[in-house]
């Protein structure tokens, strides 16, 4: 069946419906939020003589959550400007302009006699064949539709979203016995290709997969952490980045979520659990009950296992709840021999070995909590899914684990984690042991034409994960032998059909020797015996920028020949990437900062996921972009001038670019600020932007690309334009908004967009404007201030104000 989305209704517009409201606008689609009208006035309408069926007293519940929405931060919204698809409206008014929708999702409080007395009023207008689903995180899918029509339970599904939506990758699909194939098969798709989210098919089972699977950790880490009498803060360091967790890990994450909603979530799983082999698990300890009694939810109430004070000096500082005494103090540096051994290790999968080795308590509490969580999963299959990949894929996507459970375990080794589960009485399920009697040792491997699979527990055999055909994974490519060339920082793969990729694996992926030697490398090779070249990795950031440390150093021992030997081979591979005889292609994702940007700014094409975060952000350091940066934002305002718009304000606009710092949000708002520009691509889900680049640059090429000539016709403004910047920056400092080495940095950020000293407009070449590029940043790493800030950043992460 052919469908599709062109408006959707959305029912209910607190957080989640809000928000799923705003992602619907970010990706084009119309949208009609609807939430209930008021049943009171408040004593500013009264005072206004407003009555309860005026249109802003009865549309005021839904305005003011969209309000909240909008202004929240970080943004529900890929630009502010796309709040103008959604119109809201209340149920009593306007809950017949669903006739119009092509999709109603119901986002209403989590009551099941609510949601059937809304679907009840639903039928009366929803079309016929239109899809109608509920966002609900706990109540059974399939009680909702009792009394419905059989077009509406065929046509009826669980479409749950994980807060925040933008920005969370999993959806979880739950169909009823009912629901039409077709109907799930279409979700399962659309959440992927146009929500941009990994969409998970699950069973009408409590919680589903990622809450059930993923409360379930949290509840059994707080039963370890009580029997070895661990602290709030040693638990978030060991459940944090050390095994691919969020920074926030356990209990800093519950106070930015709030302790109700783990408690509610718990609580039904208890209650609704009786044949779970580990429900005690779910059964809360004394001290959680008493935060709740306490109202120490977290941030909603100000405080939770953390809480900001006052200290001396009027200083902020963090403490942490000690639960024995359910007293505050001073939170602690945390420290094991068990973690101190894991730091030399980069690569996540190698940790887990170590860790569960440790000889400490940490060692003690991964042995314990790896083989809970191992035995737990192992028995969730088949009651919540059929396939194990499931469970990974909705815990990377809900929960943000760098690796699912499975995964973990893999790492680990499945007969290590028999035996770990073993030693802490824990019950695996058969199907395990047999798979190892079998001889598969691993519950994933990648085939010979470097295909992921996974084992399947029905045919007992390895079956390719469904989908991933879209998807290019770097790592599988790397275990097939696709690797071509590789140095400390970066490697050449090939991707097939003619295109090759440059990827780095230095940290942060910051630009250095040697990922320059491996873009030069991969366009060598490209141009030698294949046809195009992408740019991208796996990694959670394309790249940080340039290699600061390196600079800092060069410059601290005024090695100013190498500085500017350094500087010039940034440029000269940037331009060898623009001025190849093939076409390259940027795949950036997440940050891509400085030199990171820059290095996008030179591509042919850009193929950027949703959620990239673009900027020159050299200012912040006290420099200006030097690896063709500056040049490059030149040149492209330059060629606008040819589109009648007034020179001087095109040029303004991007020196305010450029000296304010101005980091995208996504990238649609790339756009705007010049970084991405006509032609260049948006793809919102992360995992096909590899996949999608490879694509443009196949396409590039046979459409007969050509090796582009350099520029020597860039029109700058000479001394008009300079003095106008000169006068503006004074002011500025005059009004005490900047410091003077904000001065000394945005005048010769200034000299260079204008083309230096020249009396009138003049034609110059990207040359000319590179070596006034390099030249200014060479002059500004001699500037104690400037160095003052570099040595700021690598050491607190954070840019010095002077």
């Amino acid at each position: 069946m052919n469908r599709t989305i062109k408006k959707v209704a959305v029912l209910g517009s607190g957080v989640m419906g809000s928000r799923i409201a705003c992602h619907f606008a970010n990706i084009g689609v119309q949208v009609l939020l609807l939430d209930i009208a008021p049943k009171e006035l408040l004593p500013a309408e009264e005072a206004k003589g407003l009555k309860l069926d005026n249109p802003a007293v009865k549309n005021r519940i839904v305005n003011a959550s969209l309000q909240a929405a909008v202004a929240a931060n970080p943004s529900p919204l890929y630009r502010k400007q796309d709040v103008s698809r959604i119109k809201t409206g209340n149920f009593d008014d306007n809950l017949k302009d669903i006739a119009g929708c092509d999709w109603t999702i119901e986002v209403v409080v989590e009551r099941l006699d609510i949601k059937k007395s809304l679907f009840e009023r639903v039928e009366q207008y929803r079309k016929p064949g239109t899809l109608i689903t509920s966002n609900t995180s706990g109540i059974p899918i399939h009680m909702m539709t009792e009394g419905r029509s059989d077009d509406f339970r065929k046509h009826f599904c669980g479409t749950h979203f994980f807060n925040p939506p933008r920005y969370l990758k999993l959806l979880e699909i739950i169909p009823t016995p009912e629901t039409d194939k077709s109907v799930v098969d279409f979700l399962m798709h659309y959440g992927d290709l146009y929500l941009g989210k990994t969409t998970v098919l699950a069973k009408d089972t409590p919680a589903f997969i990622a809450n059930r699977v993923g409360v379930f950790a949290i509840m059994d880490v707080v039963q370890v952490m009580s029997e070895l009498g661990l602290t709030v803060e040693e638990v978030d360091k060991l459940t944090g980045p050390v095994i691919g967790h969020a920074k926030s890990a356990t209990f800093r994450t519950s106070d930015v979520v709030g302790l109700d909603t783990m408690i509610n979530v718990a609580n039904g799983l208890a209650q609704n659990l009786p044949n779970d082999e580990a429900k005690h698990v779910f059964q809360l300890p004394d001290f959680i009950k008493k935060m709740a009694e306490n109202k120490w939810l977290g941030d909603k109430t100000a405080q939770g296992f953390y809480k900001k004070v006052k200290g001396a000096g009027g200083k902020s500082e963090i403490q942490a709840l000690d639960l024995n005494t359910l007293e505050y103090k001073p939170s602690q540096k945390v420290k094991f021999a068990t973690l101190e051994a894991t730091k030399p290790i980069e690569k996540l999968a190698d940790r887990f070995k170590v860790l569960a080795a440790g000889k400490d308590k940490a060692g003690d509490f991964y042995r314990k909590t790896f083989a809970g969580l191992f035995a737990y999963v192992s028995n969730r299959i088949p009651e919540i899914t059929d396939s194990l990949y499931k469970i990974d894929d909705a815990l990377r996507a809900g929960f943000g684990w760098d690796l699912g459970p499975f995964e973990t375990w893999d790492a680990l080794g499945v007969q290590k984690g028999l035996e770990l589960a073993k030693a802490e009485g824990k019950t695996v399920a058969p199907w395990v042991e047999e798979m190892v009697a079998a001889g598969h040792t691993a519950f994933y491997k990648v085939s010979e034409a470097g295909v992921k699979q996974f084992y399947d527990i029905e045919s007992k055999s390895y079956q390719a994960i469904p989908g991933m055909e879209n998807f290019i994974i770097l790592d599988n490519l790397r275990a097939t032998g696709k690797v071509l060339w590789k140095n400390a920082g970066a490697s050449v793969l090939d991707m097939g059909d003619g295109i090759l990729n440059v990827e780095f694996h230095s940290k942060m992926n910051a630009l250095g020797s040697d990922v320059i030697q491996g873009l030069l490398k991969g366009v060598e090779l490209a141009e030698k015996d294949f046809r195009g070249l992408v740019v991208g990795n796996d990694a959670p950031n394309f790249s940080a920028g340039a290699n600061l440390g390196l600079v800092y150093m060069f410059a601290l021992d005024q090695e100013y020949d190498e500085l500017n030997l350094m500087i010039a081979q940034f440029q000269q591979a940037m331009m060898r990437m623009r001025y190849s005889s093939i076409p390259v292609v940027g795949a950036p994702h997440g940050l891509a900062l400085g030199g990171g940007c820059e290095l996008n700014l030179h591509c042919d094409r850009v193929v950027a996921a949703a959620e990239t975060y673009m900027g020159l952000v050299e200012f912040g350091v006290g420099l200006i972009p030097g690896g063709g940066g500056t040049k490059e934002m030149t040149l492209r305002t330059a060629l606008k001038y040819e589109e009648g718009e007034p020179e001087y304000n095109l040029l303004r606009n991007a020196f305010m670019t450029v000296s304010t710092a101005k980091v995208s949000t996504s990238a649609h708002e790339a756009f705007d600020l010049g970084f991405l520009r006509r032609g260049d691509e948006v793809v919102v889900n992360s995992n096909r932007v590899l996949a999608q680049a490879k694509a443009a640059a196949i396409e590039l090429a046979e459409d007969g690309y050509t090796q582009p000539l350099q520029k020597t016709n860039i029109k700058v403004q000479g001394k008009g334009a300079l003095g106008m910047f000169l006068t503006g920056v004074h002011a500025m400092k005059e009004g005490r908004y900047i410091s003077d080495h904000d001065v000394k940095i945005a005048n010769k950020l200034a000299y260079i967009m204008c083309g230096g000293d020249l009396s009138s407009p003049t034609e110059v070449s990207e040359q000319y404007l590179l070596d006034l590029e390099r030249e200014a940043f060479l002059s500004l790493t001699g500037e104690r201030k400037t160095l003052e800030r570099i040595q700021s950043i690598l050491t607190t992460g954070k840019p010095l104000r002077n």
